[in-house]
């Protein structure tokens, strides 16, 4: 008999995947030029904003993976 998978670790994987691409997204911006500023004005170094996101994609990456073997998906 099969069960039904976890809801919560459904719904952390969605999550997950859902900040992924986000994250993704907001890298190509960066690749393409876009800057961003602070509420003040002041404007974000976007070498930092770059690698927080790309530690950020391969974080989600390996949370997604456990996730999904977790849930027999893989």
């Amino acid at each position: 008999m099969k069960t039904a998978p976890d809801p919560a670790a459904t719904a952390a994987l969605e999550r997950y995947r859902e900040q992924r691409v986000t994250a993704i997204h907001r890298l190509d911006l960066i690749a393409r030029g876009a800057t961003l500023n602070y509420e003040d004005g002041t404007p974000v170094d976007m070498a930092s904003e770059k690698r927080r996101l790309e530690e950020m994609v391969a974080d989600r990456d390996r949370r997604i993976a456990a996730l999904e073997r977790d849930l027999g998906l893989t």
